[in-house]
């Protein structure tokens, strides 16, 4: 009797890059019966999207015959893509409204893998605690970190640390900053009792700039996906936008305090450093006051 277990494969991919556009990784987790095969890489100059394409591309490139696979992402794009567009684009040559779409050579890749094998495609939220779908963002983390140059501390500038902490979110929050200058260190904290991690973290950088004299250079260094990317890419977009979402019918999420960290930032030189994945003493002793903070709200 043949086993004919390997023909059922379940597939976790992941993928991004940091900033977007900038460096990428990208992984993915096959599982075949008792087996289990992982793969990951990188780009030096990459999109999330392209970063979540190619990790599908190299999941299906593995399989060595037609199977019938059940394929978890947490790209809304890779789904729709490939479940409700793609066709549409190969029937009118790639293009849309007279133009490339994005990403094209990737999805003509992507396109007779797929058309190979029976798929059924599910989307999975991300970072909510699905076993599979954590691996993946984390080992698509390390391969982008694998390139990426490492920021170099200079001694001689102050250095802020900042952490967040919310029980629940929303719910009761802290933060925490460190700030180092030569050999003297700084520590402050906060809470408040209702809140979210984005707020704390927007407010642990405003209130650990505030302990600095206007003008001089910093580094600050924050584990915030978000408040890194919103402060060095999308806040110029918001300021063109007056602060509204596109469409101007609503704010942008935690607008006053954006706002506030704009007009603050205005008297500084600061050198904004993604210390995602690092282990820096000056976190960690960051991490523990905003821990400490939520305990007394």
């Amino acid at each position: 009797m043949t086993d004919t277990s390997q023909d059922n494969v379940i597939i976790y991919s992941d993928g991004g890059s940091d900033p977007n556009p900038g460096i990428g990784g990208w992984a993915a987790i096959l599982r075949f019966g008792k087996h289990e095969k992982v793969l990951s890489g990188n780009d030096p100059e990459a999109t999330n999207n392209r970063m979540e394409l190619t990790a599908a591309i190299r999941a299906l490139e593995a399989l060595k015959r037609p199977c019938h696979i059940t394929f978890y992402t947490d790209s809304e794009y890779l789904r729709k893509g490939i479940t409700e567009w793609i066709e549409g684009w190969a029937a009118k040559n790639w293009q849309k409204k007279g133009k490339p779409i994005q990403n094209a050579d990737l999805w003509q890749t992507l396109w007779p893998l797929v058309k190979t094998h029976q798929i059924e495609w599910h989307w999975v939220k991300g970072h909510a605690g699905n076993e599979y779908n954590e691996r993946v963002d984390k080992l698509a983390r390390a391969a982008r970190l694998q390139i990426t140059p490492g920021d170099v501390i200079d001694p001689n500038m102050p250095r802020l640390y900042l952490r967040s902490s919310c029980k629940g979110n929303p719910g009761p929050g802290g933060w925490g900053v460190v700030l180092e200058e030569g050999d003297d260190t700084e520590q402050v904290s906060g809470s408040e009792p209702q809140t979210t991690n984005n707020r704390m973290e927007i407010t642990a950088a405003i209130e650990g700039i505030l302990l600095l004299s206007p003008g001089i250079e910093v580094q600050v260094f924050t584990t915030s996906d978000y408040l890194y990317q919103g402060i060095t890419q999308w806040i110029r977009n918001w300021r063109k936008r007056n602060w509204m979402k596109k469409g101007g019918e609503q704010p942008i999420a935690n607008s006053d305090l954006w706002q506030a960290l704009d007009k603050l930032a205005e008297n500084y030189t600061i050198r904004w450093i993604n210390a995602k994945g690092q282990t820096l003493a000056g976190l960690e002793e960051a991490g523990k006051l905003a821990a400490n903070a939520v305990t007394v709200v």
